[in-house]
């Protein structure tokens, strides 16, 4: 998804620079030097900061190798600075501060070599001169004031003992990956408030429509406040803009509580400007330098635009395996969507193709990184934006992992009506397509952040024949039904980006494509709408409740008008069927067994005294016939 941070490249090289910039408060009195060497960080001793004697004593531990002195300023020192300890291998920097308050706030930084002041790149919390006072009070309250005149700069912030939130639902029975339907959102978007808290009220209407995933855009530390969040500046931080640690913990529980298990979708691939860590090691224009433990000097693939993080260096991978596992033990997430999971290599490339080649390498990375991950909760889901090789892709689904299928252009396609220019070919919702050998390695989906809503092109470019058009809104919306009865009953884990369900029309480059859209909720008071989001409902209640829907015995032909899949399982013998023409399309369709089959849609039954039946059906008109009536 990075090509969409193009026109963040500019503020890139301004943010990184801006925040390296001198100011009269960066003028501490007196240099350090003398820091003390040789004696190595307390045993037990956390990256970032690791408090002792119930709270009231802070460890403060700065992997900096190659630096010639490190000191602590902050709220507990007047932020005047306080020397730190070198390891002994000379790559960590350390020291205790006590006399700390466990119930207050502290605002600190690092100060390096008499020059660099950055934020702990592993603190929990941050306060941002530039954006926190665009953050509401009802969102965020009582947020600590930043120390204005003391310092400049993105500052961290710890607490000894802060508020605990009591989990009521600590496990959840997680959805197999061959029943998984997902709902991605992005919080901004999806309320008014852009609130964990009204995200939370507004549940029900998830939870009704039967999904049982959600992921949710990045969360943690971002630039700025109004983004996406692929502009990612701190690892372990919660974006402010979207509420505190226990109302995004409230919401977690809250999902659990209704069966909904939780993915995160986060990037580790690359970072941007204000980043401590790209800070740290920097050139005068603030790219990364060639000492940069963590990050390349330049990067190696067509799509990048953030700095680049090397992972075949041992400290990326080392903070790879932290963050990850800060996520998932603090916050009992049940999934990662890695985002730009094909650009963790090192091998350079400047066209697509190249990039998308077989990498050993880059697939030798991924499986360790998910045994790593499988180590600390064997049944979390590992969720790829690979795009890449079938063949790499296949191996990584046989360790389990789950690759994103972008089946945007031919959906698009299907509903405006038209076969060509490009093909309207619905053929790879089914994993042979790929060689797969696991049947539920591919996330499956027509919409999601990053590709343009159906809806919005029937609208706009939907063919026509006579009185038929699919750029009438009702039509159009009948047409998604029929679409949306093809993702969902076709075989392995789906994915609908927010409001695919009610049919949502506006432009993703409405108000520019990172631009906030209105969620339009009265959306549902349109019964077309509503009729839609209730065929959603049902289908992904059927493909959850019957396990004909993860069956691996299937025929399919996707490629003409109309389109078919007859689906054999243990339990009840499945066919859908939908015509995406404009005029009456007939088609022989393959059923697996003949005799009465009842139409859950209608609520009819057909007689089919052949299997290889021939089916007439008008524009947009579509069947989910079953041996049995489905489950509900």
């Amino acid at each position: 998804m990075r090509n969409i941070y193009v026109l963040l490249m500019a503020l890139l090289v301004i943010g990184g620079t801006g925040c390296k910039k001198k100011s009269s408060s960066d003028d501490l009195s007196g240099n350090v030097t003398g820091n003390g060497t040789g004696k190595d960080v307390p045993t037990g001793t956390n990256d970032g900061v690791t408090f002792i004697n119930s709270g009231k004593s802070a460890i403060f531990n700065l992997y900096a190798p190659n630096k010639t002195s490190v000191s602590v300023i902050g709220d507990f020192n007047n932020w005047q600075p306080t020397a730190m300890t070198k390891s002994t291998d000379g790559t960590r920097w350390w020291v205790q501060v006590d006399n700390i308050d466990p119930t207050k706030e502290y605002a600190y930084q690092y100060y390096i070599d008499n020059t660099i002041k950055v934020a702990d790149p592993y603190t929990e919390k941050v306060l941002d001169p530039d954006n926190d006072s665009s953050i509401p009070s009802t969102v965020y309250p009582n947020l600590l004031a930043y120390p204005a005149g003391k310092t400049t700069g993105i500052v961290s912030v710890m607490q000894g003992s802060p508020t605990a939130y009591s989990w009521k639902n600590a496990t959840i029975t997680r959805p197999d990956p061959k029943n998984l339907v997902i709902y991605e959102l992005h919080v901004r978007d999806f309320i008014g408030t852009h609130s964990y808290k009204t995200l939370t009220d507004t549940l029900n209407y998830i939870a009704n429509l039967g999904v049982n995933a959600v992921e949710l855009m990045p969360v943690n530390e971002f630039e700025g406040n109004d983004s996406w969040g692929y502009n990612t500046n701190f690892g372990m931080a919660l974006d402010k803009y979207y509420g505190t640690k226990n109302d995004y913990k409230a919401f977690i529980d809250a999902c659990h509580a209704k069966g909904i298990a939780v993915i995160q979708d986060i990037v580790l691939e690359d970072q941007f400007g204000s980043s401590p860590m790209v800070q740290m090691y920097a050139t005068a224009s603030g790219s990364p330098s060639a000492s940069n433990p963590w990050f390349d000097t330049q990067n190696m693939h067509p799509d990048a635009v953030g700095y680049q993080m090397n992972h075949q260096a041992a400290a990326t991978q080392y903070y790879f395996k932290n963050v990850v596992k800060y996520w998932m033990q603090e916050y009992h997430i049940d999934g990662f969507r890695f985002d730009q999971a094909k650009g963790f290599t090192q091998k350079q490339s400047t066209t697509e193709d190249a990039w998308a080649a077989y990498d050993a390498t880059r697939v030798a990375l991924w499986k360790s990184y998910n045994t790593y991950i499988k180590s600390l909760d064997p049944n979390f889901y590992v969720i790829l934006e690979y795009f890449s090789n079938n063949q790499e892709e296949s191996e990584l689904a046989a360790q389990g992992m789950m690759s994103w299928t972008n089946l945007s252009t031919p959906a698009q396609q299907a509903t405006m009506g038209y076969p060509s220019g490009p093909s309207w070919d619905l053929s790879g919702l089914f994993y042979d397509q790929y060689g797969f050998t696991n049947p539920y390695g591919l996330v499956a989906y027509f919409e999601s952040h990053d590709e343009e809503r159906t809806m919005f092109k029937n609208e706009a470019y939907g063919n026509a024949s006579g009185s038929y058009s699919t750029k009438d809104i009702p039509t159009a919306l009948k047409r998604e039904e029929a679409l949306a009865a093809l993702l969902i009953s076709s075989p392995g884990p789906k994915m609908l980006w927010e409001f695919e369900e009610r049919g949502y029309d506006i432009s993703i480059d409405n108000g520019g494509r990172l631009g906030d859209k209105p969620p339009h909720w009265e959306y549902m008071n349109d019964a077309n709408r509503h009729h839609l989001y209730a065929t959603y409902s049902h289908l992904i209640k059927w493909k959850t409740k019957n396990a004909v829907f993860s069956t691996t015995s299937y025929k399919y032909s996707l490629t003409g008008a109309i389109k078919w899949a007859a689906l054999t399982g243990t339990d009840n013998n499945v066919v859908i069927a939908s015509n995406f023409d404009v005029v009456n399309q007939t088609a022989t369709v393959t059923f697996p067994s003949t005799g009465n089959w009842y139409d859950n849609i209608t609520g009819a039954a057909i007689n089919v005294p052949s299997t290889a039946y021939s089916l007439t059906l008008a524009p947009g008109e579509y069947h989910v016939y079953s041996s049995t009536a489905l489950k509900m």
